[in-house]
């Protein structure tokens, strides 16, 4: 059973950094991605970033380019999101999910989600 389960989250200030860490287990597969994907509220759930497990490719938002930072380590099964200089605009919840097969950064083509974990920025 594939289950996939994010910490990290929290309350910070304007300007301070956070890193979201999800962890993952039950893999069988042999290409596959893990994203970071964000919800606010009142808006629809929308890519951070995202990387392949194959090859290192990654993907950022606009919105996060140059802030943010994705990196995986293999022997730990973790994916991580480091945030840094962050804004109120970042409020959200942030899941990671797993692609199975190939690379993307679109939510349908996502297979399995965690729980998800809230990061509050307070300006």
């Amino acid at each position: 059973e594939v289950q996939l389960v994010e910490s990290g989250g929290g309350l910070v200030q304007a300007g301070g950094s956070l890193r979201l860490s999800c962890a993952a287990s039950g893999f069988t597969f042999d290409d596959y991605a893990i994203g970071w994907f964000r919800q606010a509220p009142g808006k629809e759930r929308e890519g951070v970033s995202c990387i392949s497990s194959s090859d290192g490719r990654t993907y950022y938002a606009d919105s996060v380019k140059g802030r943010f930072t994705i990196s995986s380590d293999n022997a730990k099964n973790t994916v991580y999101l480091q945030m840094n200089s962050l804004k109120p605009e970042d409020t959200a919840v942030y899941y990671c999910a797993a692609l199975t097969s190939g690379y993307g950064c679109y939510e349908e083509e996502y297979d399995y989600w965690g729980q998800g974990t809230q990061v509050t920025v307070s300006s």
